[in-house]
């Protein structure tokens, strides 16, 4: 129950479910989500610290990005399902619609300082 738990706790906040929504498509660094919810890194770098440690998401460095994405195979049957369940979710949303919008024109070598 613990598991499930901490998975629900991450996704009881906006910005992490607009991420999550984000992720679906791409990875992405932590200047183009910050641009896209327009909070200061740190913020952002939380709530990612969150969807970590709930097994949502995972990131990896390539070259100088560190790039987040959706855990792809997760070890955990809760963080699967609540993948697919999202996945089906919000696709009508203004918001989510505006985030993927700006998530588009999201350049990490104009945003990030290349």
């Amino acid at each position: 129950m613990k598991n499930l738990t901490k998975i629900f706790k991450a996704l009881s906040d906006q910005n992490r479910i607009r991420i999550m929504k984000m992720l679906e498509e791409k990875e992405l660094c932590l200047c183009e989500i910050s641009s896209v919810l327009k909070l200061a890194n740190s913020t952002v770098s939380k709530h990612l610290s969150i969807l970590r440690e709930a097994g949502l998401i995972v990131d990896f460095k390539e070259g100088k990005w560190v790039n987040f994405r959706l855990a792809q195979s997760p070890e955990s049957t809760y963080v699967k399902e609540m993948q697919l369940f999202l996945k089906k979710w919000l696709s009508d949303d203004e918001t989510i619609q505006t985030d993927k919008k700006l998530k588009s024109l999201a350049d990490r070598n104009k945003i990030c300082g290349g």
